[in-house]
C-alpha cells in the first residue's frame, strides 16, 4: 500500500513510448494565440495583461541588459504554472515532480547567468566569492564556502520545486484515501476529512503557482548579480 502512493510519480508510457513529451507539449496548446487585430477577445486581453504585469514586476530590479531575458522568464513562468496546475487534475501526470526535468531547467539557466557574469564583468562576478573586509585568515575558508553555495544554487532550484509538488501530491492522496476508508465506518469524520482535503487542494493550487513564480524569481535574482 505504501509503494502504491508513489506510482503517481512514475513516468507513464504507452506501447513503450514515454508520454512525458505529450505532457510537456500540452500547455502550449491550451493558450490562445494573440492575433494581429487591435481588438481581441477578453481571454487574450486578460492573458496579455497578466503577462505584462508579471514581466514588468520581474524586470524592475534588472538593468537594460537583463531585459533580454524577459521573454524566456515569462514563457518559463507560464509553462511551469500550467504544468503544475494540470497535475492537480485527476488521472494526470505532473512532469515537474521529476527531479531530472527540473534540473534540466535549473542547471542550464543558472549556468547561463554565471557565464554572462564571467564574460561581462569577471571582476564583479569573482568578487561575490569573497566579501569585502574579510580577515586574511578567513579568506580561503570563505572562498570555499561561497563556491559551494554557488554550485548548490541549481540543485536548490530543482529540489525545491520537486519536493514541494511531490509532498503536496502525496498529502492529497493520503487524505483522499483516508476519506474513502472512513466513509463507511465514521461518516462524520469522513466529511470533516473531505473538507480538509478540499482546503488542502486550494492550498496546493496556490503552491503550484507560487513555486513556479519562486523558480523564475530566483533565476532573475541570479541574473541580477551578473548583469
Amino acid at each position: 500500500m505504501a509503494m502504491s502512493f508513489f506510482d503517481q510519480f512514475a513516468s507513464p508510457s504507452y506501447l513503450g513510448i514515454p508520454l512525458i513529451a505529450i505532457a510537456i507539449a500540452l500547455p502550449w496548446v491550451l493558450y490562445p494565440t494573440p492575433s494581429a487585430r487591435w481588438i481581441n477577445n477578453r481571454l487574450i486581453t486578460i492573458q496579455g495583461w497578466l503577462i505584462n504585469r508579471f514581466t514588468n514586476q520581474l524586470m524592475i530590479p534588472l538593468n537594460i541588459g537583463g531585459h533580454k531575458w524577459a521573454l524566456l522568464f515569462a514563457s518559463l513562468m507560464i509553462f511551469l504554472i500550467t504544468i503544475n496546475m494540470l497535475g492537480l487534475l485527476p488521472y494526470t501526470f505532473t512532469p515537474t515532480t521529476q527531479l531530472s526535468l527540473n534540473m534540466g531547467f535549473a542547471v542550464p539557466l543558472w549556468l547561463a547567468t554565471v557565464l554572462i557574469g564571467m564574460r561581462n564583468q569577471p571582476t564583479v562576478a569573482l568578487g561575490h566569492l569573497l566579501p569585502e573586509g574579510t580577515p586574511l585568515p578567513l579568506i580561503p575558508v570563505l572562498i570555499i564556502i561561497e563556491t559551494i553555495s554557488l554550485f548548490i544554487r541549481p540543485l536548490a532550484l530543482g529540489v525545491r520545486l520537486t519536493a514541494n509538488l511531490t509532498a503536496g501530491h502525496l498529502l492529497i492522496q493520503l487524505i483522499a484515501t483516508a476519506v474513502f476508508v472512513l466513509l463507511p465506518m465514521m461518516t462524520t469524520v469522513a466529511i470533516l476529512t473531505a473538507v480538509v482535503l478540499f482546503l488542502l487542494t486550494l492550498l496546493e493550487v496556490a503552491v503550484a503557482m507560487i513555486q513556479a513564480y519562486v523558480f523564475v524569481l530566483l533565476l532573475s535574482l541570479y541574473l541580477q548579480e551578473n548583469v
